[in-house]
């Protein structure tokens, strides 16, 4: 299972062979991919993937949404979310979330599988604690969704096996995994016959990829509609404040957003919209309001994401949301694009420098760069690429499948 932070694919190794990605949601338009994503209107019944998100529209988002939550596995302060009145720990979501995965391959195979090779980022953190915390919390959900037997693969590593089948020579290969929620390198030499683990050359990654990018546009461009550059006055009080960076952070987080309809935040907020200074500011903090009442930050973060996908073939992109008072059009240009997302940039490529500096390898010496996760895709990743290795090096593979390819070309292996 090639578990990710914004879409999971599953295969199946039986009778010696290694299945194609199996069809996990029959309502997406790539079958293959489930949206990794879950949504309870009751705190009861719980959807997932498209069907999850479709039933969130329907329901006038009513109920609550949760996507990205792989991300908070290294984080030891989040221990879980709140459904209804109810709190529910991260390893169980994550469970519940494995075992619709188990049971729908488990339904359309006709047999009761429960060992796994798991996909997990070359690093879930910096810091080796809250690595095996965030390793050990996504075991825990394994297990609570029917695996009796784990094991665990640097989805980079996953990527190289995947690859190593169409390799005709050796080759020094740098596997870059760009994601939701980290992006992820190893340099490896790698040739036709079997892999070893001495072949590895060094591991690196870092917790920026797709979604900081989006965090990014929603920070410099689209939370000024949201009241991120409202100010505000305490009654009797001359000092001009502005809106707390704390709660902006907040807003500009695909996972974190909905922590702004907590009670001790939400009554701030209704406070500041209370104070605002003038007309504009107090638009934007009703616009707010709309959107976490209706719980729009899914719908928002959706826009953004389309924007980056058609800068990837067009000079300007349009970042729309139609909903009633809380209507807002941006267009966004490569070069704002590309400015608002300096700063996640710099800290993705940063590490990837770093890795290649471990290996104590140049970035001429890398023969073939192989690109997976769909945020290779984005134009911003592809022009530090094309600067470090040049573009005939680049080898854009199976972004959506390598990893999981190569998970269950491991778990043959394991088999034999």
């Amino acid at each position: 299972i090639d578990f990710g932070t914004s879409n999971s694919l599953l295969c199946v190794v039986s009778d010696g062979k290694v299945s194609d990605p199996v069809d996990l949601d029959p309502t997406a338009k790539n079958k293959k991919i489930l949206r990794s994503i879950l949504y309870s209107a009751n705190a009861k019944d719980f959807l997932f993937g498209e069907e999850a998100r479709h039933a969130y529209i329907e329901n006038s988002m009513e109920g609550r949404l949760l996507r990205s939550f792989k991300r908070f596995l290294p984080n030891r302060t989040f221990t879980g979310s709140i459904f209804g009145n109810k709190m529910i720990r991260l390893e169980d979501l994550i469970g519940m979330f494995l075992k619709e995965v188990r049971l729908r391959a488990n339904e359309q195979l006709n047999m009761d599988v429960d060992a796994v090779v798991l996909g997990r980022p070359a690093l879930f953190s910096d810091d080796p604690e809250e690595d095996q915390l965030a390793q050990s919390r996504l075991e825990k959900g394994a297990r609570a969704a029917g695996f009796n037997c784990v094991e665990f693969l640097a989805e980079p590593i996953a990527a190289a096996y995947r690859y190593r089948k169409e390799m005709v020579r050796e080759e020094r290969v740098l596997v870059a995994d760009f994601g939701g929620g980290t992006s992820d390198f190893t340099i490896l030499n790698l040739s036709p016959r079997e892999f070893r683990p001495e072949d590895v050359l060094a591991i690196g990654g870092v917790s920026y990829a797709g979604d900081a990018l989006d965090g990014s546009v929603m920070r410099h461009r689209v939370a000024r509609n949201f009241g991120s550059e409202v100010t505000y006055q305490f009654p009797m009080s001359n000092n001009i404040l502005t809106m707390p960076k704390s709660l902006m952070g907040y807003l500009c987080s695909t996972a974190q957003i909905q922590l702004l309809s907590a009670r001790e935040n939400a009554e701030f907020l209704r406070l500041v919209s209370n104070w605002s200074l003038g007309p504009k500011d107090q638009s934007a903090m009703e616009r707010l309001k709309t959107l976490l009442d209706n719980q729009l930050g899914f719908s928002v973060f959706e826009a953004i994401e389309a924007g980056k996908v058609q800068l990837t073939h067009e000079e300007v992109a349009t970042i729309s949301l139609i909903y009633p008072d809380c209507d807002i059009h941006e267009n966004v240009t490569r070069s704002e694009f590309r400015g608002y997302t300096s700063d996640v940039v710099t800290k993705i490529f940063k590490s990837l420098d770093e890795t290649l500096e471990q290996a104590g390898v140049k970035p001429f010496e890398i023969d073939r760069v192989c690109c997976t996760g769909g945020t290779a895709r984005a134009f911003v990743i592809q022009e530090q690429l094309t600067q470090r290795f040049g573009v005939e090096k680049l080898e854009s593979y199976r972004h959506f499948s390598s990893i999981v390819e190569g998970l269950g070309l491991r778990a043959l292996q394991l088999m034999e």
